[in-house]
């Protein structure tokens, strides 16, 4: 499987950091104390999510535009990447 690519929202959290949140899978949320580690986050729970809905046998949703996505104040749009086959390798599934 190639690599996928889904747009994710960083929003800027009250206590300090980011939460994410995916238009394309509304059950997926994470958090970073900085954005590095929202962003590596981000990956993680995104991977989480497409590795879930494939074992269940779930159909991937495809990926919204991004262009008409408007972030709200203090937040903004990032695209995600994962590649499905590196995280099988990596957690042997």
């Amino acid at each position: 499987m190639k690599k996928l690519f889904y747009p994710a929202l960083f929003h800027r959290a009250e206590e300090g950091g980011f939460w994410i949140s995916f238009p394309d899978f509304p059950e997926c949320l994470t958090q970073g104390d900085d954005m590095a580690q929202a962003y590596e986050m981000a990956v993680d729970a995104l991977g989480l999510a497409l590795v879930c809905r494939e074992e269940e046998g779930q159909p991937l949703p495809g990926t919204s535009d991004w262009t008409a996505i408007i972030p709200e104040p203090d937040s903004f749009l990032a695209v995600i990447e994962f590649d499905m086959l590196a995280y099988k390798k990596r957690t042997d599934s």
